[in-house]
């Protein structure tokens, strides 16, 4: 007897479709967003630490005291702003977790979220299991930037919230303060929740500010902000992120979150928050360790036809492959991986409704060199 399905547009990711071909015809795997290199030698040192020293039981279902008090001095010192540890920071289980948890916390059925395309494919599952609606609102096909008309125009009675992320997966554009301004001058006066997904947010190059909904109290006040170790310190696989939230929007947070995961590994959490208070420079200095990798794949990539787009934040290049194939961006990606032996990830599962004729794939630089290199050599010639 098969039940019937609560989400029926879902099925296995793109993310571990790719993976599994990429295994399975000895392809380099530029696809999946993950590092290959060592996560630094202070927290492999103190996790295991931690764990000798016995902190292996239940940590507290908000996360240890010293990694939300670490949270929140790190989140002054970058942001200007200082959460209260114990009533606006929540560890949790990754950001994937945080996402489903806040939009759990207050979108109700029948509401509507507005998400940006192309976005994270998390998102529209969640608000479908809390009885909500996505409502898609596209980003400009080549720049990635927000039409704030569009989303003005897609806000109705129903919504309940909006969510941003910045930098952006996929195309690593990011918001500046006239997207700031936008944002602040269509949620004023209304009763709209702000989810901002800023794991990427010391990922950022060429001097640009990330632009955190922490900086600006008319937002924050309004905002489920969402991070993640994860990205940060090179340990996707650790799964631990966090959220920042006014008291009141974290209480009912804190609700779901306790009857989802309740708490989060707790020899990790402290030694995320040894890491953070006596090593500030590895976070300080990781968009300048990006932009090197970025800088130099770009360069990489000239050698080839593939177009690389012009990436602001984050760990992923996008690249336009329209004078090689007319192929849709999956069929391509499924023949870069069988043939050419590189695994990239295609634009389309990341919209409700891709662009006609878009030619457009993913692919991360955060390798080691001889990763990238690998990569690079079998794409000379294409």
């Amino acid at each position: 007897m098969s039940p019937e399905t609560k989400l029926p547009k879902v099925g296995t990711t793109i993310f571990t479709v790719m993976s599994q071909l990429a295994a399975e015809h000895g392809a380099v795997n530029l696809g999946q967003g993950f590092p290959d290199f060592e996560v630094p030698a202070r927290l492999v040192d103190a996790l295991t630490r931690a764990m000798r020293e016995g902190k292996n039981q239940y940590a507290p279902m908000t996360g240890i005291p010293a990694l939300r008090q670490a949270i929140a001095a790190k989140t002054e010192r970058c942001y200007g702003h200082r959460p209260d540890a114990d009533s606006e920071v929540t560890v949790v289980s990754g950001a994937s977790e945080a996402i489903f948890d806040a939009i759990h916390a207050v979108v109700r059925p029948g509401e509507e979220v507005i998400v940006l395309d192309p976005c994270y494919d998390s998102y529209e599952p969640s608000i479908d299991l809390a009885g909500g609606r996505a409502v898609h609102v596209p980003l400009d096909p080549r720049t990635f930037a927000v039409d704030w008309d569009r989303v003005r125009a897609a806000v109705t009675p129903k919504t309940r919230m909006l969510m941003i992320n910045s930098p952006h997966n996929p195309s690593g554009a990011m918001f500046t303060p006239d997207d700031i301004a936008h944002l602040s001058a269509l949620l004023r006066q209304t009763g709209i929740y702000l989810l901002s997904d800023e794991v990427y947010e010391h990922i950022v190059f060429d001097g640009v500010r990330h632009e955190s909904v922490l900086r600006y109290p008319e937002l924050r006040e309004r905002a489920f902000v969402v991070s993640s170790f994860g990205k940060t310190y090179h340990c996707t696989g650790w799964k631990i992120g966090y959220c920042i939230a006014p008291p009141a929007l974290s209480a009912e947070f804190r609700k779901v979150h306790q009857y989802n995961s309740f708490c989060s590994f707790a020899p990790a959490q402290w030694a995320f928050a040894e890491m953070i208070e006596a090593e500030p420079e590895h976070y300080e200095q990781l968009g300048a360790f990006y932009e090197a990798k970025r800088d130099r794949f770009r360069a990489q990539l000239s050698a080839t036809r593939l177009q690389a787009l012009p990436v602001a934040g984050g760990y992923f290049q996008l690249v336009d492959y329209s004078a090689i194939s007319d192929l849709d961006d999956v069929a391509f990606c499924h023949w870069l991986t069988i043939e050419k032996g590189v695994t990239a990830i295609p634009l389309s599962p990341f919209y409700e409704s891709a662009p006609a004729n878009q030619r457009l794939a993913r692919l991360c630089f955060a390798k080691n060199e001889t990763t990238l290199d690998a990569a690079i050599e079998r794409l000379i010639g294409l």
